[in-house]
Formats: C-alpha cells, structure tokens, sequence
C-alpha cells in the first residue's frame, strides 16, 4: 500500500482514537465514586490507579515493537478488543479485587496510544508533524470532554452503566477500525529485532522522556485526588465532577485542536513547553487555596491552557529527535514514561491527600519546575 493511501487513513485514525478514549474519559469521573462505593479510601484508590498504569508502562513498549514487527494496524485491533473486554468485566465487578483485576486488564490493552502516534509520524513529512501532534492532542481533548460527560449523566443509574457503556463503545469502535484503517508502509516493513530491545540512546530523545515523566507524575497529583477533594470540600457528586472536567477538556481542545499550530509557527515548541510549564505549575499550587468552586475554576481552566501547550509540544520534540527506524521503540519508550508516571504518581497523590487534602497540589506545582528546568536545557 502508498504512503498516501495510509495517510489518507488519518482521519479515521484520529476517530478511532477519539472514540477509544471517550470509552476512557467515561470511566474517569465514575471510578473514584466507584471506588468509594466499595469502601477504598484515597491511598486505595491510588493503587487502583497505579494498577492500570502500571500495565501500560510494562505493556507500551512491547506493542511498540510488536508494531514495528508485525504492523501498526494489528496491533490497533488486538488492543481495542481487549479494552472493550476489560470495560465489561469493570461493568460486571462487584467487589473492590474485581476492580482491580479489570483495571489491570485495561492497563495491558490501553497501552496503544504509541501505537497511534508512530502510524502519525510514518505518513506525515517532518514540517506538518506538529499539526497532525497537535490533532491528536485534540482527540484526547475531544474524548475527554464527550466521555466524562457521557459518565456522568450515566452515573445516576449507577455506577456499572456507564462502564457498560463505554464497553459497547470500544466493540463498535473495533467493528469500524477493522474496515476503516489501513496499514502505514513504514510500519509494515521488517526491522530489525535486536535493535527493538533497546533504550533510545539518543540523549534529547532521553532528557524528553524525562520532562513527560515529571509531568505526568505532577498532572497525576491533580487526576488522581480531585474527586475525592470534590467530594470532601464541596460535596459533590460524580455528575458535577464530570460537569468540571468536560469544561476543562474543552479547553485544551481549542488550544490543541486548533491554536497549536499558528502557535508553534511563531514560537517553536521549546518555548510553547517552556511557556505551558510555567502556567501549569503555579496554577495547580494555588487550587486548594481558592475558597468557592467558581475561583477555583481559574486556576484549573489556565492549568488545562498549560497543559495543552505541552503535550503536543512534547509529543512533537520527541518524534523529530527518533529516527525512522526505531520510531516505534521511541514512541513506545516516551508512552512508557508517561505510564510509569501515571503508576508512582498516584501513590504519592493518594498517600499525600490522606495526609492533608492541599499537598498533591503542592507537590503538582513544583515538579513543573523541574519540567522548566529541562525544557531551558533542550537542544533547540
């Protein structure tokens, strides 16, 4: 198959990838709700969380290489079937181990979004990257202002309808990838195994696995207790919360969607992650502080602004400095990161939190600095 025939895939690409996480972003305002139903308490529910990390980090990699072996489409399908079937066993769970298990399932087949960001970067030429970057930034924004607005205006009927839902989503959502998406030419090729087993030696390609891993762990702080803050200082229930992070999403989708590129042309992404570094940091500290829900609308909208600087900044960065022939390891690694963050972070977040309820906020705020820190230090 042409390049430009799988580019021309593009499209259904970013669908599938925003119907894969709104099935995700469904779970996101339910599972500490959930979670609470079946007595877990925040250090409980960081486990729960480190659970589906964990698996991602352990498992991104592995269908990165898998990928550059075998193709980027297999792979896709495989890993949607598996999340539809762990979203119905998280649907199906009636006690607090049963979460766990489906949360570990899901972790192990939700670790495909490397996946997706290689088959962007195999038919995009270098110069439209950081559009097509900023185009996936958007559908995670898209999934998670649709998917935690789907859950929680499920939520009222309890909490499994929506995980139900969400399962019913990824099989439809596997049905039209089986028809609609096609196999990039690069990843279909043969590569080279031994080289696979490799961490990306490239040192720019290391010093930005290591920005993301901070800045996940730090957005992890926020993810992971917010529920439970609501909860606890403002009473309020699943379908509020998920009222907060549908706003929040749609934020990050306009900067994302469309804002990102006209921004990265002036700019260049060392500055537009420099720039959301700074606005993240301060804003996620000053959250615990504001006393009414409405002030504290500000600081989380200009920490989603932030955020939607980074991520596409990041993702761009990363996929420039990987060569063609290990792009799958590199996003794979970069993925892993992120995962392994998303694994320690809400151990720290859900410790912290029983503690006293401002310090993963606190601690939010000053791992931006060190995100500061190693952005200056980028090659430019």
């Amino acid at each position: 198959m042409s390049q430009p025939s799988a580019k021309a895939s593009l499209p259904s690409l970013f669908a599938i990838v925003i119907v894969d996480l709104i099935g995700f972003g469904v779970v996101i305002p339910i599972l500490p709700f959930y979670a609470e139903s079946f007595g877990a308490s925040a250090t409980v529910l960081g486990l729960l969380l480190t659970c589906h990390a964990g698996a991602q980090f352990l498992f991104a990699p592995v269908w990165g290489r898998i990928s550059d072996r075998w193709g980027r489409r297999p792979v896709m399908l495989v890993t949607i079937a598996g999340t539809s079937a762990a979203l119905a066993l998280l649907g199906a769970a009636e006690s607090l181990w049963l979460l766990f298990a489906a949360r570990l399932l899901g972790g192990v087949f939700g670790a495909n979004i490397s996946v997706a960001t290689a088959y962007i970067t195999d038919v995009t030429a270098e110069d439209e990257r950081t559009k097509y970057m900023g185009l996936l930034g958007a559908s995670f924004a898209v999934g998670f202002i649709l998917g935690p607005a789907i859950g929680g205006g499920l939520a009222p009927f309890g909490y499994h309808v929506p995980m139900y839902f969400a399962a019913g989503l990824a099989a439809i959502n596997f049905l039209v990838a089986s028809v609609r998406l096609r196999e990039p030419e690069r990843a279909a090729r043969a590569v080279d195994r031994s080289r696979r087993l490799r961490i990306p030696a490239n040192p720019q390609v290391r010093r930005l696995c290591l920005a993301y891993f901070i800045f996940v762990f730090g957005i992890s702080q926020l993810e992971t207790v917010f529920a439970f803050f609501m909860m606890d200082r403002f009473q309020w229930d699943a379908r509020q919360v998920a009222f907060i992070l549908v706003f929040l999403g749609i934020l990050m989708a306009l900067i994302q969607g469309g804002g990102i590129r006209p921004l990265s042309k002036r700019f260049g992404e060392k500055r537009l992650l420099i720039f959301g570094a700074l606005l993240v940091g301060p804003m996620l500290a000053v959250v615990p502080l504001m006393p009414t829900v409405w002030w504290m609308i500000v600081p989380l909208a200009l920490s989603s602004i932030g955020r939607g600087l980074v991520h596409p900044a990041l993702l761009s960065l990363v996929s420039r400095a990987a060569s063609a022939e290990e792009r799958g390891l590199v996003m794979g690694t970069f993925q892993s990161s992120a995962s392994l963050a998303r694994m320690v972070g809400p151990l720290a977040a859900g410790a912290l939190y029983d503690i006293r309820l401002a310090l993963p906020f606190f601690l939010a705020g000053a791992l931006m600095s060190l995100v500061l820190a190693i952005a200056a230090a980028l090659d430019p």
